[in-house]
């Protein structure tokens, strides 16, 4: 398909979303693809070991943070009112299980609602749970969340709140517009009293900052050529992931990591369920990954501007992370 013609005759695979992201990012220029398709199943799993290792500091920072203060958070955001908790993005929700106990020790009944792309990570969610609260009532949904908010569980009762559970520094990897629209999406679908509980990375030096994304053992460059990988399985595609360099860098006048694959030669791929070919040069880059740092200021305008105003907020003593429990306004 030449690009002269991209748009006349689309193939079937380009109206799945797979391939429909693929189409537009790898025919973009610079080249990009959302960070979303990491998350098949061997994506998953490679994520969750990322998530254990020594140099990636986020995941253990933010679970020490709720092992300390777990019981705070949820006391706080109850207010004397039934909660339902609603996760975005849980994965394995290996931390959650931590407000979960919490919650479940002030009041005896609770739902919990898990929404992932990944129905394998759902899976492991829902059996680890199940396993350690045999009264939780455990609600999956398997899609996209910024794409699906519209059917967050309704109210119990009049003395009931929703909790949103947007934590891992997810809200990162979005731009700072699609941050804001996306929490001005998740605020419409809230009433008076629902909070949202948002971890985010902080601001920190550069050294341990660049170790978690360029970890020694290569986890995290499997992870981000398993993205070609899952381009191949789905799509027929012909790349050689071992072509591609993994790279990290931070771009300190945005304050973020991007994460990027570079060809380390001059290669042709085709892409035959979308009759696609590609040519790329040495040193030609597809860019797929943000994680934006922020600051406590920069997290507390970031919610007011999605309709939230903080309440609270903990963080560690290094202040290398921190979580923000924010009402609508």
């Amino acid at each position: 398909m030449s690009l002269g013609n991209l748009f006349a005759v689309l193939p079937d695979e380009a109206q799945t979303p797979v391939g429909a992201e693929v189409l537009r990012g790898l025919t973009a220029k610079p080249r990009s693809l959302s960070p979303w398709l990491f998350y098949d199943e061997h994506g998953s799993r490679l994520f969750e070991q990322i998530t254990e290792l020594p140099e990636y500091y986020l995941t253990r920072t933010e679970r020490d943070l709720f092992a300390a203060y777990a019981p705070a958070i949820l006391a706080t955001a109850a207010q004397d009112s039934h909660l339902t908790l609603i996760e975005l993005g849980a994965g394995t929700a290996s931390k959650t299980g931590l407000l979960l106990r919490a919650a479940l020790n002030q009041q005896p009944q609770l739902t919990y609602r898990a929404i992932d792309v990944s129905a394998s990570a759902l899976n492991a969610a829902r059996q680890t749970l199940s396993e350690s609260f045999p009264t939780l009532s455990i609600e999956t949904r398997v899609g996209d969340y910024t794409d699906g908010l519209g059917d967050l569980p309704s109210r119990k009762s009049p003395n009931s709140r929703r909790l949103v559970l947007y934590i891992g520094s997810s809200i990162g990897n979005f731009d700072p517009d699609d941050a804001r629209e996306l929490l001005a999406r998740i605020r419409r679908q809230l009433a008076p009293g629902d909070c949202i509980l948002l971890g985010v990375d902080h601001v920190k030096p550069l050294a341990p900052l660049l170790a978690a994304y360029n970890d020694a053992a290569g986890v995290t460059a499997a992870f981000n050529r398993n993205i070609l990988t899952r381009i191949n399985r789905e799509l027929g595609a012909n790349f050689h992931p071992d072509r591609f360099q993994h790279r990290a860098l931070f771009n300190a006048a945005h304050s973020r990591i991007e994460m990027y694959l570079v060809s380390t030669r001059t290669q042709q791929v085709s892409i035959p369920a979308l009759d696609l070919d590609l040519d790329f040069a040495p040193g030609e880059t597809i860019h797929t990954e943000n994680s934006y740092k922020f600051t406590p200021e920069s997290a507390t305008a970031l919610l007011a501007a999605g309709g939230f105003t903080v309440t609270h907020s903990w963080t560690d003593p290094q202040h290398w992370f921190g979580v923000y429990l924010a009402t609508t306004i």
